[in-house]
């Protein structure tokens, strides 16, 4: 079985923007809260996370997450990113580093962005990293062999306890990703004019910040029980499907259900939404289950 549970459903600014007085933004129904747009899933025998914003350390707190066996990012904006500092958390309590699966795009971004994680000497506390390189192709989760557990030495750092008890320095290894037994399926699309990656894990399809999805990815997308979809507007978006784009292509893809996410306050609040998709769906023949996601919510194939 597979489950998914969604951490976030909100855009990059989450849901209610900061200083907006619209009715979604003040409603006190907890379906209109939205973190931004993450979700945990797991998946043969794995506890995985799609995308680490700067919601990460709420998320994790208010799911009581444990243990990550890997994180997998869509794409590099910080909306998606942002939180990954906070892993040092997973560090400590698992004595692991953090499994990352990214393409080579979104690793240079985090070169930048937290150079310090990637530090010759690095400065005590920085987040310990392993970081897997993917593309469009299947791959699985895994753990880097014989690194050792990691043991704190305070005011210097992490260092991997090796089985002859010596201590041998981090370096955040940067490995190609295991297409042995490969079982996590990447699907390309368009973010406006930047490639980044949706995920099929079983019967459920986890795609977010598109606006485009090639021809090519559809075959990814046969026999879905779920898939879950991004928008943003009723209106045209340079980076996202709008919501009639996200309707039409739910129509095609075919899985029993879909669930929108990446939702901007534009839309009505949850309850009158949901009676409005409906509505859209019978007058348009859409036999596929079309529902907003909202924090919170888990679904299973």
């Amino acid at each position: 079985m597979t489950k998914l549970t969604f951490l976030g459903t909100g855009t990059s600014q989450g849901v209610p923007i900061i200083a907006c007085q619209c009715a979604v933004c003040k409603s006190a129904d907890a379906k209109d809260k939205r973190f931004r747009s993450s979700a945990l899933v797991e998946y043969n025998g794995k506890t995985i996370l799609v995308d680490a914003g700067p919601d990460f350390r709420s998320q994790m707190l208010a799911h009581d997450v444990r243990h990550l066996d890997a994180i997998l990012l869509t794409h590099n904006h910080k909306d998606h990113t942002g939180g990954l500092d906070d892993v040092r958390s997973f560090n400590y309590i698992d004595r692991k580093a953090a499994e990352i699966y990214c393409e080579e795009k979104v690793l240079q971004t985090l070169r930048n962005d937290y150079a310090y994680a990637f530090a010759e000497h690095k400065y005590p506390g920085a987040p310990e990293w392993h970081v897997h390189l993917i593309d469009e192709h299947p791959f699985r989760v895994e753990s880097l062999e014989n690194t050792g557990d990691l043991e704190w030495v305070h005011d210097i750092g992490y260092f991997y306890r090796q089985a002859d008890g010596s201590l041998v320095h981090s370096d955040n290894a940067v490995t190609e990703a295991s297409r042995d037994g490969a079982d996590i399926i990447p699907i390309r699309g368009i973010h406006g004019q930047m490639p980044v990656l949706g995920f099929r894990f079983g019967n459920i399809a986890y795609i977010t910040d598109m606006s485009k999805l090639p021809e090519s990815e559809f075959s990814k997308l046969e026999g879905l029980e779920h898939v879950t979809l991004n928008t943003v507007s009723y209106h045209p978006h340079h980076s996202h499907f709008s919501l009639d784009e996200a309707l039409a292509l739910s129509d095609r893809i075919g899985a029993r259900h879909t669930w929108l996410t990446h939702l901007s306050h534009a839309f009505p609040r949850h309850t009158e939404f949901c009676r409005q998709l409906k509505e859209l769906c019978r007058e348009r023949g859409i036999h596929s289950d079309v529902e907003p996601a909202y924090d919170g919510l888990c679904i299973t194939d």
